[in-house]
């Protein structure tokens, strides 16, 4: 499965023919001899080798030379060389090849390296333009060879082959959130699920209005009451392939059967989110409200790669997805709901309806007895008021499970940061007529909001990722685009690959 129009070659040497060479520069240490000018004649020319910065040079052996800053030599990890690698695939954006050395710097291991470098690169040249005519955003460069030396080239192509593999899936899920309202509905990413199911070897089941119903997925169809698209619930099953032993019964092999640790990703679907009768403002940024469904878009594209990464852990995944809109026939405040745990809801605000979703997502995810659940959504303006647009909160009933959340994060560069789930805090959720009512008051709404999820959670280790500052970016900024971000979807790559049972 391929979302993006970039290939990327490893190869000892550049083609001739290529149209720019890419070099690493740090801002310590020798210019590389490939490097024609003197560092003060770059200094003279504005560049100072900070992280991200380049500069495009004629050139004897190609049209061009770009040097790539990539800051101190010794703090060039991973992280650096992404964020130096999408630098330099902006700068040659109006080129058609080119050839870089940088996944031979940094330090850390060199297929972390060149797996990041690769990200980079992928993740800056993507671009939404389904929908343009013939003035396309994307990027001209199709082809980036990374020159490597033979001793390093086989951890330098698996890296890259890993970095294609995660960035397409990147790309996916911005490609998902991108699009306008009309061009997905519930019942198309459905389909979309099931298509990439069979391209990618994971189990995908899709369920409908009516199985909902008889469910008892009360949230689900509660928020998909004011709307004339009918909801679907995607259940994606990954099952590490089994190992093949010695073990014979009756002259016939048989495979071992397989204990692998079992995590369940559940992520927010709500395809347009107006707020229902709780109608959003009109300053609330309804157009990006088509995003509200980012965090399915995570679980999906994440679901999409563990085949092809060889991912050893069992992994399930729930996307609960269905419009939030107002009519007639909408859920009203003081409706009270049944969600799918027997758990009653009484209704304070419409647009508190994520939480109505996930709810039935994380009592199924329960009911599999699961070793961890976490899940993802664009869940609150306080989580985002709090933290800004570039990180998540995270908070959860299990500090070990939360741990690898957070240390998922860090190693994807995707920030976070753990909020207290404070259980002081609980009364603000009661009901007089209900077990419970679906919004907190004024304060504390990120803090409140897990709390009602952690209702359905059966008491296993939970983790709640908030994803409502992150999910857009207002302009390019390093490996990322303007538009939905897709943030997530690498932390649950990693977190899906590194699960421990606890």
């Amino acid at each position: 499965m391929k979302t993006n129009q970039l290939t990327i070659n490893v190869a000892r040497t550049a083609a001739e023919n290529v149209d720019a060479h890419a070099i690493p520069v740090a801002s310590d240490g020798p210019l590389s001899a490939d490097i024609t000018f003197t560092r003060a004649q770059l200094t003279a020319l504005g560049f100072n080798s900070a992280v991200g910065q380049t500069l495009v040079l004629p050139n004897g052996k190609s049209k061009y030379l770009i040097v790539v800053g990539i800051g101190e030599a010794a703090k060039a990890n991973a992280d650096v060389l992404r964020t130096s690698a999408a630098a330099l695939a902006r700068a040659a954006s109006k080129m058609s090849s080119v050839a870089t050395t940088l996944a031979n710097v940094g330090r850390g291991d060199r297929a972390e390296i060149a797996q990041a470098v690769t990200e980079g690169l992928i993740l800056a040249t993507h671009r939404y333009d389904a929908l343009r005519g013939e003035k396309k955003l994307s990027a001209k460069l199709k082809s980036v060879t990374l020159v490597t030396l033979a001793s390093i080239q086989a951890a330098v192509v698996r890296g890259a082959q890993r970095g294609e593999v995660i960035a397409d899936a990147v790309c996916l899920a911005r490609d998902l959130a991108n699009m306008p309202p009309a061009h997905l509905t519930a019942k198309m990413i459905a389909e979309r699920a099931q298509k990439i199911g069979a391209e990618t070897g994971v189990k995908v089941e899709v369920f409908n209005k009516d199985q909902l119903l008889a469910m008892g997925c009360g949230g689900m169809i509660g928020v998909n009451r004011g709307s004339v698209n009918p909801p679907r619930m995607v259940k994606i099953s990954y099952r590490p392939s089994a190992s093949r032993g010695a073990a014979k019964s009756s002259a016939k092999k048989t495979a071992t059967k397989i204990k692998a640790p079992h995590l369940i990703l559940v992520g927010k679907g709500v395809m347009y989110d107006s707020g229902g009768i709780s109608l959003k403002p009109s300053d609330a940024g309804h157009a990006m409200m088509k995003a509200d469904m980012s965090g399915a878009a995570a679980v999906l594209a994440t679901m999409s790669t563990l085949k092809a990464l060889g991912c050893k852990n069992q992994v399930t995944a729930y996307m609960m997805c269905t419009d939030n809109l107002p009519s007639g026939s909408a859920m009203a405040m003081g409706d009270v709901l049944t969600m799918r745990n027997g758990k009653t809801v009484e209704i304070h605000n419409t647009d508190a309806e994520g939480r109505l979703v996930l709810a039935d997502g994380l009592s199924l995810a329960a009911e599999l007895k699961p070793d961890a659940i976490v899940d993802i959504a664009t869940l609150t303006g306080a989580c985002a008021r709090a933290l800004g647009p570039q990180m998540s909160g995270v908070m959860g009933n299990n500090q070990r499970f939360v741990d690898q959340v957070v240390n998922a994060a860090k190693s994807t560069d995707e920030q976070i940061w753990q909020l207290p789930l404070e259980r002081k805090y609980r009364p603000m959720l009661d009901s007089y007529c209900a077990d419970m009512r679906n919004i907190g008051g004024s304060e504390a709404g990120a803090i409140t909001a897990a709390l009602f999820l952690d209702e359905f959670t059966s008491g296993l280790p939970w983790a709640h990722i908030d994803i409502a500052g992150p999910m857009w970016a207002d302009g390019d900024s390093g490996w990322l685009q303007r538009g939905a971000t897709a943030y997530g979807t690498r932390l649950l790559v990693n977190l899906a690959e590194n699960f421990k049972r606890r």
